[in-house]
């Protein structure tokens, strides 16, 4: 049994808009989320895939890779809420392969939550936040068809810095690790653990320029 801190969080509304997706905090300000601004750093690679592989493909593999990280979430989350949870056949190697690692995260402040920052009028969903092998981590959960290039998931990094501030501001606590967990397929996991002091000023940068 994994042990939980409890706190209080801020009840938010999320709206999903032709602009992006925003979160409406208590004081009814209305921030987007860091997924929608961090998406902005792969973008263009993004619309150069969708032009060599066509509009279809590109839209089927991106439904299929929007499921999966779905259902592994909710793996993620039950498993940590120790509940009972089904596995999709298709879905069972990578599984399998993650949940040791995900069974390494106890004293658990947060799980699938909701927060914001008036300082980065900043908002969104944070996977997990707790301890990951003793050390006080955000902890998003990730899934890929193929091995990722650190280089190339700075944006990952980035929205998990986001995500520590936003808690810091919310309940006077720092979070100074970051720890980023993938499934691919076929493959075993990618752990990359890092600290959030290295993106807090390219996030700045994202946010404001």
């Amino acid at each position: 049994m994994k042990t939980f801190i409890d706190h209080e969080f801020p009840s938010l509304t999320r709206i999903d808009s032709d602009s992006g997706r925003l979160y409406e905090t208590p004081n009814g300000d209305r921030y987007p989320s860091v997924t929608s601004i961090t998406g902005k750093m792969s973008q263009k690679s993004i619309e150069a895939w969708k032009k060599r592989v066509g509009e279809a493909e590109a839209n089927r593999v991106s439904s299929r890779a929007s499921q999966r990280g779905t259902q592994i979430h909710s793996y993620c989350e039950s498993f940590l809420l120790n509940e009972d949870y089904h596995i999709d056949i298709f879905d069972l190697e990578m599984w399998n392969s993650m949940r040791p690692f995900v069974d390494k995260i106890d004293n658990i402040h947060a799980l699938e939550k909701m927060m914001y920052s008036d300082k980065l009028k900043l908002a969104g969903t944070v996977d997990c936040i707790g301890e990951y092998e003793g050390e006080l981590s955000v902890i998003d959960f990730k899934t890929s068809a193929r091995l990722k290039d650190e280089n190339k998931i700075e944006n990952y990094f980035i929205q998990a810095t986001a995500y520590s501030i936003m808690f810091e501001e919310l309940f006077n606590i720092k979070i100074p690790n970051i720890v980023i967990l993938i499934g691919v397929d076929s493959e075993q996991p990618q752990i990359f653990k890092r600290k959030r002091k290295d993106f807090i000023e390219k996030l700045v940068k994202l946010r404001f320029d």
